[in-house]
């Protein structure tokens, strides 16, 4: 888990999303969320596969991100999750950015480079 800054926290996972990582993925977010943070990005980078307990992980999260009225974010897809979350229609529920340094331009309004 990397901080940006105060408000802005950024978790990455790796490996595998499945049940396992993905309840350690609930309890970053408990974590950062119970810290004050305000937006939160998932760099999903360095994840190789998400199963059914992964994507449910993801949507528990954005749940109780929302909740609390803050701001979720994805990043860094490979083409398999890209393809699950199309497949569900998640990609339609998920804010999905191509890579951090969208992610600075886009949300955080930060020149990259």
């Amino acid at each position: 888990m990397i901080s940006m800054d105060l408000h802005v926290q950024v978790i990455e996972p790796t490996g595998i999303l499945d049940s396992v990582q993905g309840e350690t993925l609930r309890q970053q977010i408990n974590d950062v969320l119970n810290a004050d943070t305000q937006v939160l990005l998932i760099d999903l980078k360095e994840i190789t596969f998400v199963d059914s307990s992964g994507l449910g992980a993801l949507v528990s999260v954005l749940k109780k991100v929302r909740a609390k009225e803050r701001e979720m974010h994805i990043c860094s897809i490979n083409d398999q999750v890209r393809m699950l979350f199309e497949l569900t229609s998640m990609d339609q529920v998920f804010s999905i950015l191509k890579d951090r340094a969208h992610f600075e331009q886009q949300i955080l309004k930060q020149p990259t480079g």
